[in-house]
């Protein structure tokens, strides 16, 4: 599928099966790098693969299983040479007024969103490390903005802030840290909320002003395309009409 000569470097994206994963497979391959799409969801990311052609491999793999990550990275490391790009982009937003009722899926949260992005990014870091590398983390204006509904999620996007900030400067020069911080945008995120009136209140939301996908995995793109003499620490993108 490339567009452009093969650059020799590699990207790793977890949560690739959907969505902003999805697309920045997409787009990252058109610039020339190879790919290993990382999911739970093997049937997916293996008709991805397929598409993308010797581009890419598909990798089943579950960020909150820390040994399904070795795994994964082992193959990276074997049969691609090793990730010179990790995008964390796993994630759930299961948005709720805060009661008992959600505790488990507080706990989802934090354990993808949050603890995943960690433990892909230790997994990966020595791969990384090696030549120079870019580590990118999808976070969201909710880790810049709480409301009501969204106290978890918000706490995991604020960490995954805080996370990459702090790496940012243990890391520099080797690896190149960028967070970026999505508004509303037009995925599945919103069919897995089972609060119904969250739920229809979000998607209404997203419907109305939402951006793509594809946006943001042009954003993901110009990122890890800088010459190494700079780097986009942070970018913050809503779309035009969102106020907040």
């Amino acid at each position: 599928m490339p567009t452009n000569p093969k650059t020799g470097r590699v990207a790793v994206i977890t949560g690739a099966s959907s969505g902003i994963g999805a697309a920045a497979a997409r787009a990252l391959a058109a610039h020339g790098l190879q790919l290993a799409l990382l999911a739970r969801r093997a049937d997916r990311i293996q008709a991805l693969a397929a598409e993308l052609g010797d581009d890419a491999i598909a990798i089943a793999a579950d960020v909150t299983d820390r040994d399904s990550i070795v795994a994964a990275a082992e193959r990276v490391e074997s049969e691609l040479g090793g990730a010179d790009v990790l995008v964390n982009n796993a994630g759930v937003m299961l948005l709720a007024p805060f009661t008992s009722a959600q505790r488990a899926e507080h706990r989802q949260m934090v354990e993808v969103n949050l603890m995943g992005a960690i433990t892909a990014t230790e997994v990966f870091l020595d791969q990384l490390r090696d030549g120079g590398g870019d580590l990118v983390n999808i976070s969201s204006v909710a880790g810049r903005t709480a409301r009501p509904g969204n106290a978890v999620y918000a706490a995991t996007k604020w960490g995954i802030n805080g996370f990459s900030e702090a790496l940012r400067q243990e890391l520099q020069p080797d690896v190149r840290v960028t967070v970026i911080e999505p508004g509303a945008v037009a995925t599945e995120l919103t069919d897995h909320i089972t609060d119904d009136e969250t739920k229809r209140a979000t998607k209404r939301f997203v419907k109305d002003l939402a951006i793509t996908a594809e946006d943001i995995a042009e954003v993901i793109v110009f990122a890890v395309t800088r010459p190494r003499r700079m780097t986009l620490n942070e970018v913050l993108v809503r779309p035009t009409a969102q106020p907040g």
